[in-house]
């Protein structure tokens, strides 16, 4: 709604918006029902409210001064005792001692809510919360009773009318409590900010102390997500958000979200912009659709999208064959597997639940053919083998409760080649449990199901933008939820391994209570900035990093982002890529939006067009080359803004990574600043054939030196429509 025209007669935004319900409502036109329309009333992220309208009643809203848009209230779905060392944090040097480890920075996190009572959630040795912390609910059990909150764990709230409109069989009683019934929030939150918990592992797997990212930084939770699926919709989202900005909050961890939306029909992409506007630095899930293209959702150019990858460490067990070879798989198998020497057969993709019973006495192995191990585990499962052996490539750590190993396609090979070598009888083999190993190689890796760019919503914005840890994370989980069923018994444990995109938003969350700790003046932009040109694109074998989902081949931009995340390098990154609120508008008018959409998003009626741009001044660069005329060669060319935020005086000099059949040139190609946080600029120009074959993409970097910084930018050339 338009606040510019609200009549003066009117104390606040809430009674006009019930003034303006009541002259379209076709029930019964009081003000009673007209109230009991209204679900949310927004005043930070919008101007607005979300109400339960008929369609007759939303046509009739359209005509009603200071309308300007409406949107559905769409579903959403959601999308560490080791991966703080992985990342490189430690007490002594870098991001952890020059953030004092997040002190007294508050971390929003949008989820399933939390588990208040988990030891990562304890407020040990922290001082009193910041005065700049607005909040004041503690909402748990139908009750405002602050008593499970703490210096830690400093607000939590729950947001369930959009959702019980929708499903109006669901009990209120039921869900009126910002409680973790699911877990993920729980795991989410701890991952970004829990507290440290030594000792923690899962039934002895991964054994170490825990920490969040972040452990010295607050917690706030906010929940808008319900049900045994883990539903949301939109009008509970932003109303989550809102709360967050009014609350106070420095950082959102946020780990769902839409796919293939309009950025103005995209309440994430709403809320988020008043977010950015207040400062906050946001970070969001790339999604787990991948590997394929396009499938990156949150790709909102003024929040950070985050990608998932591995770790170096690895739950794993040993098969032994009866040649003596022995061979390391992946598994948190929790049981004791005495047996040895039992018979072992290979039973193609176990997709033949009548063969498998005839050899449930064997080991079994079965081969992955199309990505996903789900119908062969549930077969063999249901046959009751004795133990399964899963050749994949895919690196999720599955808790199975009957003994199993999943080994790569590389020991597949052993395998196989060993039992078509021996007779029936003479194959065996033994399993071994419980084993947990670190600086496995190479790492990280891209993993299959992170989801890659380029974003729909807005493709001129390379997407995502980093990588983070996201497989096999363990981080606390609720402790009256089972973390697996074990024969005729539910296990519970107060942490639980996970993987997703869900699990890398927080880390990269994590890091940005970090970096605003350590610089309070910089904007989101330069800390996501910050992060993007300083990360790794190296794994510890010193080989580019991979892509699992792409067979291991070398990961492009468009599944790595930028890099694997580097906290300490960003902590000092000499040259940062910032982005004010107008650089986000121009863009906004440079994608065809109307000025009702752009208003949407910025809250605005008076939006500043007068300088369209798709050239968002951004630490990336993405180009499309489509063979669309006849022409053979083509050109593009990018500005860029870089502000010194290093030493006083110094000179950068620039390199290209070559991109195979393309000229890339920079003018100029030295940048020699006077003073700290002095800007210069310069050109990118791309000039090269038209891609014909269908989805080809090049890459290379953009490299700017001197001598203390390495400043690199991806730079992706792609005909993917």
């Amino acid at each position: 709604m338009d606040l510019s025209v609200m009549p003066k007669a009117f104390s606040n935004q809430h009674s006009w918006y019930e003034s303006t319900l009541s002259q379209v409502t076709t029930t019964n036109n009081n003000l009673k029902s007209t109230s009991s329309k209204i679900i949310y009333t927004y005043n930070n992220v919008m101007n607005g409210f979300s109400a339960n309208l008929s369609p007759e009643e939303h046509e009739a809203l359209k005509t009603s001064a200071g309308y300007i848009s409406s949107i559905p209230d769409l579903p959403l779905k959601l999308d560490t005792t080791h991966s703080p060392q992985f990342l490189g944090l430690n007490p002594y040097k870098g991001a952890w001692p020059a953030s004092d480890f997040g002190k007294d920075i508050i971390v929003g996190v949008i989820d399933t809510g939390v588990w208040p009572e988990s030891e990562s959630f304890n407020d040990n040795g922290m001082t009193e919360i910041p005065t700049k912390w607005k909040g004041q609910l503690c909402q748990f059990e139908n009750t405002k009773n602050s008593s499970f909150c703490n210096k830690k764990l400093i607000g939590a709230r729950f947001f369930n009318k959009g959702f019980l409109a929708k499903y109006r069989n669901i009990s209120e009683t039921i869900v009126n409590s910002t409680r973790d019934t699911e877990g993920h929030g729980t795991h989410t939150s701890a991952t970004a900010a829990g507290s440290r918990v030594d000792s923690a592992s899962f039934f002895g797997y991964a054994n170490g102390t825990a920490s969040g990212i972040a452990s010295l930084s607050r917690v706030a939770i906010y929940k808008p997500v319900w049900g045994p699926d883990a539903d949301a919709v939109s009008s509970d989202v932003i109303a989550a958000i809102d709360a967050a900005i009014s609350d106070g909050v420095d950082v959102l961890s946020m780990s769902l979200g839409y796919s293939n939306i309009p950025l103005y029909e995209d309440a994430f992409a709403i809320a988020t912009f008043a977010a950015m506007e207040k400062g906050i630095f946001v970070s969001t899930s790339a999604g787990n659709s991948g590997p394929s293209f396009k499938t990156v959702h949150n790709g909102t150019p003024w929040v950070i999208t985050v990608a998932a990858g591995t770790l170096d460490r690895e739950s794993h067990g040993n098969l032994t064959l009866g040649n003596g070879v022995s061979l390391t798989g992946f598994t948190t198998y929790l049981g004791n597997f005495s047996a040895s020497n039992l018979p072992i057969v290979f039973m193609g993709t176990c997709d033949n639940y009548t063969e498998l019973i005839k050899v449930k006495s064997k080991i079994v192995v079965c081969e992955d053919k199309d990505g996903t191990l789900s119908s062969h585990v549930y077969n063999v499962v249901e046959a009751e083998v004795v133990g399964a052996v899963f050749i994949s490539n895919a690196s999720e750590l599955l808790q199975y409760s009957f003994p199993s190993i999943t080994i790569n396609k590389k020991n597949g090979e052993i395998v196989k080649d060993y039992i078509q070598s021996s007779s029936n009888s003479s194959s065996i083999a033994k399993m071994s449990f419980k084993i947990t190993s670190f600086d496995a190689k190479p790492a990280p890796s891209v993993d299959f199901y992170s989801s890659r760019g380029p974003a729909k919503s807005c493709p001129y914005v390379l997407k995502p933008d980093i990588t983070g840890p996201g497989t096999s994370i363990l981080a606390a989980w609720p402790a009256n939820i089972p973390v697996l069923d074990f024969g005729d018994h539910k296990l519970f444990s107060k942490f639980k391994f996970l993987s997703g995109t869900s699990m890398s938003c927080p880390h990269v969350a994590g890091v940005g209570a970090l970096l605003k700790g350590a610089h309070a003046d910089w904007s989101p932009a330069a800390i996501r900035s910050a992060m993007m040109t300083t990360s790794d694109i190296l794994d510890n074998t010193k080989k580019p990093i991979k892509d699992i989902g792409k067979g291991n081949k070398v990961a492009t931009p468009l599944a790595l982002g930028a890099g694997h995340i580097n906290p300490n390098r960003a902590l000092d990154p000499g040259l940062v890529y910032d982005v004010v609120v107008q650089d986000y508008v121009n863009l906004l008018c440079a994608l065809n939006f109307t000025q009702e959409n752009i208003t949407s998003i910025t809250r605005s009626s008076t939006n500043d067009c007068s300088k369209p741009s798709l050239d968002l001044n951004y630490p990336s660069f993405i180009a499309f080359f489509n063979a669309e005329n006849s022409s053979s060669r083509t050109s593009q060319e990018f500005s860029r803004t870089v502000t010194n935020v290093g030493e006083e005086k110094t000179t950068y000099v620039a390199s290209i990574t070559p991109i195979e059949g393309f000229n890339v040139t920079v003018i100029p190609d030295k940048l020699v600043f006077s003073k700290k946080n002095e800007k210069l600029s310069y050109k990118l120009r791309i000039e090269g054939p038209r891609m014909t074959q269908e989805d080809e993409v090049a890459f290379g970097y953009l490299t700017w030196q001197n001598e203390k910084h390495v400043v690199r930018s991806p730079i992706v050339v792609t005909n993917i429509q």
